[in-house]
């Protein structure tokens, strides 16, 4: 995940299973450290407002924002990639760039989430430089999540990896972007799906597995029938076995979403024998 999209709607797409967030994420250093600590990162656009601003408002806040990127202070800056986090402006693209290279991490991770809100093919190369190399976990977790809104781009074995090898909210965002990377087109759905099942077996995180579980349900339309029956059946067993309570509701739930009849009847029969409540 991790993690937004529909990748038609300006607004976030949608997200894993774990996505809590504190608003101010990419603003604050205190709450960036803390949140560091925890490594379980969430989506830091979940709370901004959801009402729609009249288009004349956004457009003046947009022109604001691109003011201030123009500024050489860190908080000019800032409040800049606050308006560019939550507005979509193909103009600020430009400016966005050059913020990648900063050698302050808030500011880095700021600019890759306002390139998460403002995707443009320049910053692919980029974001998965440092995916790649940032030595900073909150800018590959930034990154992870951002990449879920470049589904067409060549992510999907950088994702791969991070989930394979990065820390634990890396690998959170890894997870549910691959699923976004994987919904292009059974060519990419299977090797997406191949890792996530890997993941959802062994990885240790609970919160991975259960974005891994839910990136298999929205897989599961774009995978061949074989791999269907592995990814059900991989389903079926972290519902019945996972250790985590949440890791195995939300497993079900990803059966139930399929909306097969056969899984269906296979969910109900594991009631009746008082296997499931």
């Amino acid at each position: 995940m991790s993690g937004f999209p529909d990748h038609n709607d300006p607004g976030p797409a949608p997200t894993g299973p774990y996505s809590e967030s504190p608003q101010e994420l990419y603003l604050d250093p205190d709450v960036l450290a803390q949140e560091l600590a925890e490594e379980l990162l969430g989506d830091p656009l979940d709370e901004l407002e959801s009402t729609d601003p009249a288009p004349a408002a956004v457009a003046a806040e947009c022109d604001h924002g691109l003011e201030l990127l123009r500024q050489a202070s860190h908080e000019a800056r800032m409040q800049a990639l606050r308006i560019f986090c939550e507005h979509r402006d193909p103009r600020a693209v430009p400016l966005l760039l050059p913020l990648l290279q900063c050698s302050c991490p808030i500011l880095r991770m700021s600019a890759v989430y306002a390139l998460g809100r403002n995707p443009s093919p320049q910053a692919v190369e980029p974001l998965l430089s440092l995916l790649a190399a940032d030595d900073n976990g909150y800018v590959r977790k930034a990154v992870a999540w951002s990449l879920g809104n470049y589904p067409d781009a060549p992510i999907l074995n950088p994702l791969i990896r991070s989930l394979q090898v990065d820390i634990a909210a890396v690998r959170l965002w890894a997870a549910s972007s691959l699923a976004d990377a994987g919904g292009t087109g059974p060519a990419k759905a299977d090797p997406a799906a191949a890792q996530l099942l890997l993941s959802l077996r062994i990885d240790s995180e609970p919160a991975v597995r259960s974005n891994s579980a839910w990136g298999l349900g929205r897989l599961y339309p774009d995978l061949v029938e074989p791999r269907q029956q592995e990814v059900v059946e991989s389903l079926v067993q972290t519902m019945l076995h996972d250790a985590e309570s949440g890791v195995r509701d939300e497993a079900r739930l990803a059966l139930e979403q399929l909306e097969q009849p056969e899984v269906l009847d296979r969910l109900q029969t594991l009631v009746d024998e008082g296997l499931l409540l």
